[in-house]
């Protein structure tokens, strides 16, 4: 048994509300450059919808993923090394601009400059990749809120199976519709086929956390690694000729800070935590004959982290004591092997996804309530679960590769939970019967309901700290984003694409970030003099560059206004005059 560890995300589809904040700070953080308009590592897909870019679970046409050979062992469903070999110089197995969008601006010069005149003057749409003026015909959004969905919902590669298995099964009609949103990341996969699809080895897995990255200096820009993930998340930067792809933001989860769009989710859906697995039995897991098998298979993988043998063997490999007791507080073990409502994206893929998801209760609710029906009653949930229209067999082939028990399981499970604590509210007494019905007792739903509706922001997110000792492996390796030619490109000019100087990833982590979480002041490198970056900035302090510096010695940087945070009026503090500048103004010598 060799134990290793896993940092692994849960989503609540319940919660969200398809705000797409997780997607434009995702957005701005990491894809704000030329290059990259069209990625989002982060995006929300509307339910049923093509999803981004389009038809990407339609595998017989795209070919990502692992299947089974004859011999019963593991192959790239696009093919092996011959394949790879005569087709590496031309991967029309990938989707194209189109399959994605173009991305555009407008031009909003004509508005602004345009001289006066009868006609009111128009904005045009320019593309972003020509310069031309385009014509807006797709976007990583353009299923939102079922938009377009009686036109184009059967091209949705889950409707179409489930289709020709049962031609009435669904139906687009208004009144028998259903939607919920599904927000997408890299997966991190414990058997990721994108790595094995790379010829030039630059994709990997880091050992002590388990987050996929690529080595921008080995990649080739094959594009290889876009054809082998079934998740069509990584992507090529047309600028730099190299692959990117999600980083699971592992400069903040380094030093214990949640995810860009984790710690910016309006609906606090997401959870971090950690697994401990089994690497030995990876290959074995996800080689098991039987698709509808491979979710029991990945839970056999996730290790009891209070077992003492996995305790033992986890100190054999030098998984640190900090480590594993994150891992027994892990909000994500937990929701998925303990409680086991969290379910895989697409386990059929075989390449054991660590972003799980708890699927939405919420269209059986609302049917409820929309006919008139106490929408929290036991009796009432368990019964429309069972006769709802649709969704269970849509969340079946999402989540369970068509095995719809499972999903049922765990749809009664969040209903029986919802009606439990409903009892409780009201001032009833625990009707015991409700979680015996599924499975549970009442102090194990409650400890649910606490865990996915009430959690602290500390209970939601267990990040373990990278120790000091590592700083040295964890430097810039990954997607590197801080080099001229690499996938930054941050010299462009002044106020453009990814203007200002970049920041060493390292320095950031181990330094900054630390000086930041256990000091009042703020910390800056003394080698580092670019513009301020807000997003990484806490609030402590006035960091250099946020104002123009000035010649009054009492606004220093080394004055007590820049220790511990901008200083308030106190009690000796003057008045506006006496803080006004050379032209009067009191805001000119305000740090």
């Amino acid at each position: 048994m060799k134990v290793m560890a896993q940092v692994g995300m849960v989503m609540n589809l319940d919660k969200c509300i398809g705000c797409h904040t997780c997607s434009v700070t995702c957005k701005q953080a990491w894809t704000n450059r030329a290059g990259t308009e069209y990625v989002w590592f982060n995006n929300v897909e509307t339910r049923p919808g093509q999803g981004y870019p389009r038809r990407y679970e339609d595998q017989e046409r795209w070919r990502g993923g692992w299947e089974l050979n004859r011999r019963g062992r593991l192959k790239l469903k696009a093919g092996g090394r011959v394949k790879k070999l005569l087709g590496i110089f031309a991967s029309p197995v990938q989707p194209e601009l189109n399959d994605y969008y173009e991305p555009w601006t407008y031009d909003y010069e004509t508005l602004t400059e345009a001289p006066l005149g009868d006609d009111f003057p128009v904005a045009r749409p320019k593309s972003l990749i020509t310069g031309e003026d385009t014509k807006i015909e797709w976007s990583a959004n353009w299923d939102d809120n079922l938009g377009g969905t009686s036109q184009l919902g059967h091209l949705d590669p889950i409707v179409e199976k489930i289709r020709k298995e049962s031609e009435d099964k669904i139906k687009f009609e208004f009144e028998q519709t259903f939607m919920f949103y599904l927000p997408r990341i890299c997966e991190h996969c414990l058997n990721p086929s994108c790595m094995a699809s790379c010829p030039s080895g630059a994709i990997y897995k880091r050992e002590e956390d388990g987050i996929v990255l690529v080595d921008q200096d080995r990649c080739r820009g094959w594009r290889q690694c876009v054809t082998g993930c079934p998740y069509k998340k990584m992507y090529f930067n047309h600028k730099t000729g190299k692959a990117e792809k999600c980083t699971f933001c592992y400069p903040r989860i380094e030093v214990g800070i949640p995810t860009v769009c984790s710690e910016t989710c309006v609906g606090r859906l997401r959870y971090l935590g950690i697994f401990l697995y089994d690497a030995d039995k990876v290959t074995e897991a996800a080689s098991v004959p039987d698709e509808k098998d491979l979710y029991q298979a990945q839970l056999d993988l996730m290790l009891d982290p209070n077992d003492p043998e996995v305790i033992a063997a986890a100190r054999a490999e030098g998984i640190p004591e900090d480590w594993l007791d994150a891992a027994r507080r892990s909000p994500v073990y937990h929701l998925a092997k303990v409680y086991k409502v969290a379910l895989p994206l697409h386990p059929e893929y075989r390449t054991m996804p660590m972003v799980w998801y708890v699927p939405p209760l919420s269209p059986v609710v609302d049917l409820l309530s929309d006919q008139g029906h106490d929408a929290e009653d036991a009796d009432n949930l368990f019964g429309a679960i069972e006769a709802l229209r649709v969704p269970v067999e849509y969340l079946a082939e999402l989540f369970t590769a068509g095995d719809m028990e499972i999903v049922t399981g765990v749809l009664r499970k969040l209903a029986a939970m919802r009606a439990y604590m409903r009892g409780i509210s009201l001032g009833n007494d625990p009707a015991e019967s409700i979680p015996v019905s599924v499975g549970m007792n009442g102090e194990r739903m409650y400890e649910m309901y606490r865990l996915m509706a009430i959690a602290k922001y500390n209970e939601r997110y267990v990040i373990p700290k990278a120790h000091v000792e590592q700083a040295h492996n964890l430097e810039e390796m990954g997607c590197s984003l801080d080099f001229e030619d690499g996938p930054g490109m941050y010299a462009s000019d002044a106020f453009g694409e990814a203007s200002g100087r970049p920041t060493p990833v390292a320095v950031e982590n181990f330094y900054a970030l630390k000086q930041r979480q256990t000091t009042g002041g703020h910390f800056e490198p003394g080698e580092l003099r670019g513009r301020v970056n807000l997003l990484n900035w806490d609030g402590r302090g006035v960091p250099r560059g946020m104002f123009p510096e000035q010649d009054n010695p009492q606004m220093s940087p080394d004055s007590p206004a820049h220790e511990g945070g901008a200083a308030g009026p106190g009690p000796d503090a003057g008045g506006p005059s006496d803080q006004a500048g050379p032209s009067g103004n009191p805001l000119e010598s305000r740090p």
